[in-house]
């Protein structure tokens, strides 16, 4: 139905033309009458082949796994659940924490008293390093 629409808008287009053509000498508002209408069939025409065509050869449509949008900075993985898994990780997070060169942490400080504003708060104990990960 569609192609039947276009070739019979652009026997229109060509009718038109023809009689814009022979009314060019004598009436010159009768021949840019034809040439708009004859315009507009054309344009008609155009967008009807343009919808066959988009009926015919679908364009590819991109599947989306996930969207992250947020405002401001951000990482996005988009990895499959198989490839990234919680455990698996060759470094564990807080190795982001200790200096490359050395052993020694970034955080150089000295552990400070507690202060006397609240009573019922006390230092916590130290943490043994090798046995709590």
């Amino acid at each position: 139905m569609l192609a039947t629409q276009a070739h019979t808008l652009d026997a229109l287009f060509h009718t038109l033309v023809q009689r814009a053509i022979l009314n060019m000498g004598e009436y010159m508002g009768a021949a840019e009458t034809y040439m708009k209408l004859a315009l507009r069939a054309q344009s008609q025409c155009r967008s009807t082949w343009e919808a066959l065509s988009a009926i015919r050869n679908p364009p590819m449509v991109g599947y989306v796994k996930q969207a992250n949008i947020a405002h401001g900075h951000q990482q996005v993985n988009n990895a499959d659940s198989n490839d990234a898994r919680a455990g698996e990780n060759e470094k564990p997070p807080n190795e982001l924490l200790e200096q490359k060169h050395g052993s020694e942490w970034l955080d150089a400080g000295a552990a400070g008293e507690a202060g006397g504003a609240d009573s019922k708060l006390e230092a916590l104990d130290a943490l043994d390093r090798a046995t709590d990960t």
